[in-house]
């Protein structure tokens, strides 16, 4: 499940009411980070935008120039892809996997310290996997071959695969904060 239907899947979890359509200049962004952008990941900042899940994952804003975005001096991607590859770099060694550290991009974080990437090697961003770099989570470095929105789907409702995946108690009742109503 990738793409729209993917983000329709995660929409029956968690309520859109409160989602910000971010209006990315896709092409502006896709050229300076030198890649298309997962179609999941694009649709979700159509319908929800940056901003925290139940209070404890972040999801991250690729726009270079978003008004009254927090991180001003550089979007939080690129800062929390920088903090993924020197994490990869550390803890690489306890991973049953190799990952070019280059091809790490971070699209979210947790209140826990956790950093949720992508693995950008194939062509293709929708076939792209996600790599956890846990700080508590068991093991601290795993890819599972998901879309963003399917891995955030499966780990908001399904509490086997929750385990170890994330290094914070989630709340019950899912729910979505733009970032420009937390501020």
């Amino acid at each position: 499940m990738r793409g729209t239907e993917a983000v329709a899947a995660l929409a029956e979890l968690m309520p859109v009411t409160v989602g910000v359509d971010e209006q990315v200049d896709w092409d502006e962004v896709e050229a300076a980070w030198g890649t298309r952008f997962p179609s999941d990941y694009v649709h979700f900042m159509e319908v929800y935008g940056s901003g925290a899940i139940s209070d404890g994952i972040s999801i991250l804003l690729p726009s270079l120039r978003a008004e009254g975005y927090p991180y001003r001096d550089g979007p939080g991607l690129r800062d929390e892809t920088e903090n993924a590859r020197e994490t990869w770099e550390m803890c690489r060694d306890g991973a049953d996997f190799d990952v070019d550290p280059e091809s790490i991009v971070a699209w979210a974080v947790t209140s826990g310290a956790d950093i949720y990437c992508w693995v950008t090697t194939d062509d293709d961003p929708d076939r792209w996997p996600v790599l956890i770099c846990g700080r508590h989570t068991d093991p601290e470095m795993q890819l599972h071959p998901l879309g963003m929105a399917e891995f955030l789907h499966r780990l908001l409702s399904d509490a086997v695969f929750r385990k170890g995946k994330i290094s914070i108690s989630l709340q019950d009742e899912v729910s979505f904060v733009n970032w420009r109503s937390e501020r």
